[in-house]
């Protein structure tokens, strides 16, 4: 059997909760997550102690043990993304296959730093939306998408990172420029890519994840997730464990990262284009 670390800001969270469980059904038990280090206690919820004992993890009380004893890494806080640098810095620097949680930086010069960490240090490492996986947008024709308008629940600095990496996945990484045309309750952003095609996403309460896509031939289709995206996000995750090979390139993530970095900017100075760096 496989031993999988987890490493987090705090353990009491939604994905430290269900990834085990997922884990070992995908596996039929071959990999289990056996470890843990949270860097605080919950402040609304179980310490990291009382978690522990609750799914049978053996809690540690380091980073550097979480990753000298364990086969792969998954580095959690996925509402915390300022925290990835360091909280993955070590286990960037172990040659361990190391999955870390959406949104994989809060910035593109720290996304870059990290994936050159890796690259450095010989460390399979990928990050990515679980909605990447969904089987209605990962069996869409990608060939001749113009436009894609986007629709999907929660707030922009948690859930951006939903509705953008797969807009990513089906256009490119030619992002250009960002601009932010929503309201307060109605959220939106205008993402402007290369050869004129054009993204939009828009923030919805309790609504489901949608896509419209555009394309060259004046043809429309219409793409409701309805799958069990999460099942197949971590079949991929084990497959990668297995194989040390990413399924995400890290020039996507890095894109998806600057976008969604500048689109905080442009909320700034709606009406106006902010241009993305490119390279």
């Amino acid at each position: 059997m496989k031993k999988i670390g987890f490493i987090d800001y705090f353990l009491d969270e939604w994905h430290a909760d269900n990834y085990p469980t997922w884990i070992e059904q995908a596996t039929g038990g071959e990999m289990k997550v056996a470890y843990a280090y949270g860097m605080k206690d919950a402040e609304n919820g179980l310490d990291n102690a009382s978690w522990c004992r609750s799914k049978g993890i053996e809690l540690l009380d380091s980073i550097e043990a979480v990753v000298d004893k364990s086969d792969y890494l998954i580095v959690l806080s996925p509402d915390h993304p300022e925290r990835h640098e360091e909280l993955a810095t070590l286990p960037l620097q172990s040659g361990k296959p190391t999955y870390v949680d959406k949104t994989f930086a809060p910035d593109r010069k720290t996304a870059q730093r990290l994936f050159q960490l890796a690259r450095e240090h010989g460390t399979p490492v990928f990050s990515s939306s679980a909605l990447r996986f969904a089987s209605e947008y990962v069996g869409a024709d990608r060939e001749g998408i113009r436009a894609i308008c986007s629709i999907g629940p929660g707030k922009y600095d948690n859930y951006s990172v939903h509705q953008i990496e797969p807009i990513v996945s089906m256009m490119g990484v030619e992002a250009e420029r960002v601009m932010y045309v929503g309201t307060e309750k109605s959220p939106e952003w205008i993402i402007g890519f290369s050869g004129g095609r054009q993204a939009t996403i828009h923030f919805f309460k309790n609504s489901p994840f949608f896509l419209a896509l555009n394309e060259e031939a004046d043809s429309s289709r219409f793409l409701k997730v309805e799958s069990d995206f999460f099942a197949a996000f971590i079949k991929s995750m084990v497959q990668f464990f297995e194989t040390g090979k990413p399924p995400v390139e890290p020039i996507e993530t890095i894109a998806i990262v600057s976008i969604i970095e500048y689109g905080h900017l442009a909320a700034a100075a709606p009406y106006q284009w902010v241009e993305l760096p490119r390279g």
